[in-house]
């Protein structure tokens, strides 16, 4: 008895998300075990699935390969550089917790998919690219100011500490900073301020994946020091939970005092 269509179709659905190329290009060669293995099927639903199949990943790659090839502009176009930086922060914004800034030298022939601002990538993606970024970068660096830093100097310039430890890392030491939208005090190489930058260079990109990724794995680290706080879930941003935490609990030590005065009394 031949094979329901309907089930010969679930084997075309892609069930893993494409995170990286590697997710990409072995996607496309499940398709393809699968395509052979009903190629002689002449039913005409079955071969319509196969012609769909193939140009659905084609598509899907082209579509990425073009966006991943924009997202080098900033970097080709200061190409007289000889060693060019991105830079990005994680973590102005919340209650509790350090600000972490991520510095990355990417290879001039980079070709990492799918990197893109922090925020707009799941949690499972940024895992993944976190780990390909260490492996191919030809630096980085991953800076921190604390919340008792932050409260004696404030968010932004303690934001600029960060990047210039995150710097201070480098080796080879770079001649270019491409910055997400700020000028940071106290280096002497160009820098180059790019709105929404971690959305527009790899290099940036790049950054703001390593002070994510890094940033949320101390805040799940804190959840089991503090667990009735929920850090593993909102990472120390103002969430209802957090705050209510907050009122019910009091400050730890790691919450922003400068942050949480209009919560509690501090």
């Amino acid at each position: 008895m031949a094979e329901s269509i309907s089930s010969i179709k679930e084997q075309f659905k892609c069930s893993n998300p494409l995170v990286t190329e590697e997710d990409l290009l072995k996607e496309m060669a499940r398709l393809e075990d699968v395509c052979a293995r009903y190629a002689k099927d002449d039913r005409k639903a079955v071969q319509g699935e196969i012609v769909k199949a193939k140009k659905r990943i084609t598509d899907k790659y082209e579509a990425e390969l073009t966006r991943s090839a924009k997202m080098l502009r900033f970097e080709q176009q200061y190409a007289s550089f000889s060693c060019i930086c991105g830079i990005d922060e994680a973590g102005r914004g919340p209650l509790a917790g350090p600000v972490c800034a991520g510095a990355v030298i990417l290879p001039r022939d980079t070709k990492i998919l799918y990197l893109n601002d922090s925020k707009k990538l799941s949690a499972s993606a940024r895992e993944e690219l976190f780990e390909i970024i260490k492996e191919k970068a030809v630096s980085y660096g991953i800076g921190f100011a604390s919340p008792e830093r932050i409260d004696a100097i404030n968010i932004l310039q303690a934001t600029y500490e960060a990047m210039r430890e995150a710097v201070s890392q480098l080796d080879p030491k770079p001649d270019l900073l491409l910055n997400d939208a700020v000028t940071i005090p106290g280096l002497s190489m160009k820098q180059v301020p790019i709105i929404h930058g971690d959305a527009q260079s790899a290099s940036i990109a790049a950054a703001s994946i390593l002070a994510k990724v890094t940033r949320d794995r101390l805040m799940v680290g804190y959840d089991e020091i503090y667990p009735q706080y929920g850090f593993a879930g909102h990472k120390g941003y103002g969430s209802a939970e957090h705050i209510a935490a907050l009122k019910k609990y009091g400050p730890t030590p790691i919450h922003r005092r400068s942050f949480i005065g209009h919560f509690v009394e501090v």
